[in-house]
């Protein structure tokens, strides 16, 4: 049962039985829904209020504000502000995402669909209607999640008290925003910690605690992003723990520690300077302005004119990893990846690969159609890419070597390079992925060149492959995506093989877009790396202009 507004003030709740569970919050954003749908998810029998603190700003307030804003920020606030307007004001694509797309579970619709979950949306949370409305659902425990700043008077009413999703490591990083004042402090980790309630600012007895290691080229944004995934893990633990009343808490020491407070424009541009000095040299600042003016002003050209006289495509987008541990033609960033998502859902029409081999998928559109693909089946993709394609509900295959994956092995081009062991994911995390909704389809065994390997051995390959994802996975027509992906390393022979072995559809790697139509025995991709910048992704996704 949902509600927008709150009930009159003598109206109760009425919910199932069952343990009940407050959640106060003032953000109702993607990553609040989904530590209550995860959290539902492991903890049977739980019924939910979801107090939301949408307060109504007067048109004094609003100018107020703005000027506080101006005079803490000076002239940066003005472009910022103007930013934000026309990010408003611009159209909002029609790209809505299909209702299998993973991650459809986390939406706010889904939430409010929840049979055992009332949302109320209240002008302030600690109006006596609000607390009254608290009381009579008489929860055991509450929950603070992106919440303003908390009265006794309500984070009191739970029967066990309110816990607090801090995104920062307590004692030492009180205060807002996560991972900022850790990276302008040269911290080597930023931290998450789960602690209770009470009357000072994060300050509460800790329940849990977990730390994200810094790597040689995090942003801002990535860690933020990491921090969502281990603040999710970790409230449910803490929940997991209270309600079995096996939790611990931990006093924080006294005088440790310092509150941090929103930082002004000229600082997030001092860190974000800071941070970009990291990054490995790229071309001079003038060519890749200038090549990023003509890849803005061929998408424009597209979407002005250019989708109507050109031949219609598909283009498939191949990574293969998506980590800060390095930068390389194989890897894109955390913060990057998330942008690049964004960017395809604003912009582009996305499809799932079962999709693009569907009969008719090239058709003529103005928003360019895109699928997205992973090789080979490293332990980033499940850590770091998988959380933001559900986020951003898009849809992804992934082809992964059967014998080289849950294991020590590693990948042949990994050795060659000199480059330490790097963790693949195992069956379990492919499993879960799958019940997400993503696609799991084959690169061989080994990793093998099937040109440069005997006859005898490719055969070996496919169908051991195949077989390893049947068993593991009911993979029944499993997608073959053949290792290095060149035009050298397939041929006609080897090809028929793959039919022969029963996969119903064979992906290169070495460029192109599938103009007019999409032959499902050589889907060409087109390889993403850091390189990229934003307008040069999106250039790539119109295909061979």
């Amino acid at each position: 049962m949902a509600i927008d507004s709150p009930p009159p003030a003598a109206a109760t709740l009425t919910v199932e039985p069952g343990r009940r569970l407050v959640v106060f919050t003032g953000d109702l954003n993607y990553t609040v829904v989904r530590n209550i749908v995860d959290l539902d998810a492991r903890v049977p029998g739980l019924c939910w209020l979801v107090l939301v603190h949408s307060p109504r700003k007067t048109v004094r307030q609003l100018l107020k504000s703005q000027y506080v804003n101006l005079r803490k920020n000076g002239w940066r606030w003005i472009p910022y502000q103007l930013r934000e307007i026309i990010a408003r004001l611009a159209p909002r694509g029609p790209c809505k995402p299909s209702a299998t797309a993973p991650g459809g579970e986390h939406t706010l619709n889904a939430l409010c669909a929840r049979t055992n979950v009332r949302v109320c949306r209240v002008a302030d949370v600690h109006a006596d209607e609000s607390l009254r409305l608290v009381s009579d659902f008489a929860p055991e425990l509450g929950l603070s999640l992106a919440a303003p700043i908390l009265r006794s008077t309500l984070f009191t009413i739970p029967r066990q008290g309110t816990i607090n999703l801090h995104k920062g490591r307590l004692p030492e990083f009180r205060g807002m925003p996560p991972a900022f004042w850790e990276l302008w402090t040269n911290q080597t980790a930023v931290g998450c910690s789960v602690h209770w309630v009470n009357e000072k600012l994060d300050a509460g007895a800790l329940l849990g605690q977990k730390e994200l290691a810094r790597k040689p080229w995090s942003t801002l944004r990535g860690m933020q992003l990491g921090l969502d995934e281990i603040g999710v893990e970790l409230v449910c633990q803490v929940v997991e723990q209270v309600l079995d009343g096996c939790a611990h808490a931990l006093a924080q020491p006294e005088g440790v520690g310092k509150t941090y407070r929103k930082p002004t424009l000229a600082q997030q541009a001092v860190l974000t300077r800071r941070l970009a000095q990291l990054e490995p040299p790229r071309r001079p600042a003038w060519k890749r302005a200038l090549k990023d003016s003509l890849a803005w002003l061929a998408f424009a050209w597209h979407i002005w004119l250019g989708w109507r006289i050109a031949a219609p495509r598909i283009t498939v987008l191949l990574y293969h990893r998506v980590c800060d541990d390095v930068r390389d033609n194989l890897t894109v960033g955390v913060a990057q990846f998330e942008r690049q998502m964004q960017l395809l859902r604003k912009r582009c029409d996305v499809l799932s690969i079962e999709e693009v081999l569907a009969p008719g998928s090239v058709k003529r559109s103005r928003r360019p159609r895109v699928a997205v693909t992973f090789d080979d089946g490293y332990l980033d993709n499940f850590q770091n890419a998988v959380p933001i394609l559900r986020r951003h509900r898009v849809p992804c295959s992934f082809y992964v070597s059967t014998g080289i994956v849950a294991s020590d092995r590693c990948f042949p081009h990994d050795q060659r390079r000199g480059n330490p062991f790097i963790p693949t994911m195992n069956w379990d995390q492919l499993r879960m992925m799958r019940a997400w909704g993503f696609t799991i389809g084959s690169h061989t065994v080994g990793h093998i060149d099937c040109v440069a390997e005997s006859e005898a051995r490719v055969r070996e390959e496919l169908a051991q492959s195949r077989e390893d994802l049947i068993r593991e996975l009911g993979a029944l027509e499993p997608i073959f995506a053949y290792p290095y992906g060149g035009p050298n390393q397939m041929n006609d022979e080897r090809l028929a093989l793959v039919r022969a072995a029963g996969y119903q559809a064979c992906l290169s790697a070495y460029g192109g877009s599938n103009i007019g139509t999409v032959d499902r025995w050589k889907v060409l991709r087109r390889g993403i790396h850091w390189e990229f910048s934003d307008a040069a992704f999106l250039r790539e996704c119109l295909g061979s202009w």
